[in-house]
């Protein structure tokens, strides 16, 4: 009887396969290092001219952005709010690395700093952010780390503070019209003529502070955010949506059963990341931050998992 021959074929091919998954699973959009001050070149619109650190920056870097508020200052001077597009997708994956002044306090308040959103392709490249079909926001409040959305654009002014969740896709799922998923903590106000909403996730202590140790806010972190939306099955909206924050390698918010949109926007995308530090009441003191090797992708790369 012949020998009984199997090609090799098969398994080169599977193999291309595997190792081109591995490598498709996590598409970087962008990456900005922030090593000179020509943003505008790499993609970066709707921004002045960035102040650039040379001497704080994350070890063989060049250089970081500056932030620094003045006292009583909303936004910090050089270079804010900058934005970039980028490819749809129905995920986002965000890294930076992250150091504060030593007198760095927020805004003293149980809200802001506002810092760092995704929107979507519902919204055009110069919206909100604050008032949008979907807006995420990756931030801290008084040392505490954080994630949010609002999609106040989606409230239903008709039904303000009206649970819709059972009746109708024509609804905001951040608060005003209902919990759609019993998750995080909700928010809903009139502001002038707009309705306003909020759902947020924090972490269960304090991250970045004030005493110097591993969660020293002088010392530079790694800050990971993860969103990916939730799906739309027979036209009803699924909360199978997550939403994850790593501080150093470390999960401090996870959770995969979040409503991030309804069937009103079957074909919603991330595309937009803005940069937008925003202190509303004004900064109580002249604080700085810097920011350095910031990534925009589809997953968190699996080289971090």
């Amino acid at each position: 009887m012949p020998k009984l021959q199997f090609s090799k074929a098969p398994v080169f091919f599977l193999l291309c396969f595997y190792l081109f998954s591995s490598f498709a699973f996590s598409e970087i959009f962008f990456e900005e290092k922030f090593d000179d001050a020509d943003l505008a070149s790499r993609g970066w619109y709707d921004l002045k001219t960035p102040e650039i650190s040379k001497t704080e920056h994350i070890p063989g870097s060049a250089g970081a952005m500056e932030g620094k508020f003045l006292q009583g200052a909303r936004s910090p001077a050089g270079g804010f709010p900058a934005r970039h597009l980028f490819k749809g997708s129905d995920s986002v994956y965000l890294s930076f690395w992250i150091k504060y002044s030593e007198n760095w306090t927020g805004s003293n308040k149980p809200y802001h700093p506002h810092m760092f959103h995704f929107v979507t392709n519902q919204n055009d490249k110069y919206c909100g952010p604050s008032w949008t079909h979907l807006t995420t926001y990756i931030e801290e409040n008084e040392g505490v780390p954080a994630l949010a959305i609002q999609d106040g654009q989606n409230i239903d002014p008709k039904n303000f503070k009206k649970d819709l969740t059972k009746i109708t896709e024509n609804r905001a799922v951040a608060g005003c019209n209902g919990d759609c998923d019993g998750t995080g903590k909700l928010d809903c106000y009139k502001n002038g003529d707009k309705y306003f909403n909020g759902k947020r996730w924090a972490a269960d202590k304090i991250y970045f502070s004030d005493t110097p140790g591993a969660y020293y806010k002088g010392d530079w972190h790694h800050v990971e955010a993860y969103f990916k939306l939730n799906s739309i099955v027979d036209g009803k909206s699924v909360a199978d949506g997550e939403v994850k924050y790593w501080y150093d390698g470390k999960v401090l918010i996870e959770n995969n059963k979040v409503m991030l949109r309804t069937a009103q926007f079957p074909g919603m995308k991330f595309n937009q990341f803005l940069m937008a530090p925003y202190i509303g009441p004004g900064s109580p003191v002249e604080q700085t931050f810097w920011l350095d090797d910031l990534v925009v992708a589809s997953e968190r790369p699996e080289k971090l998992r």
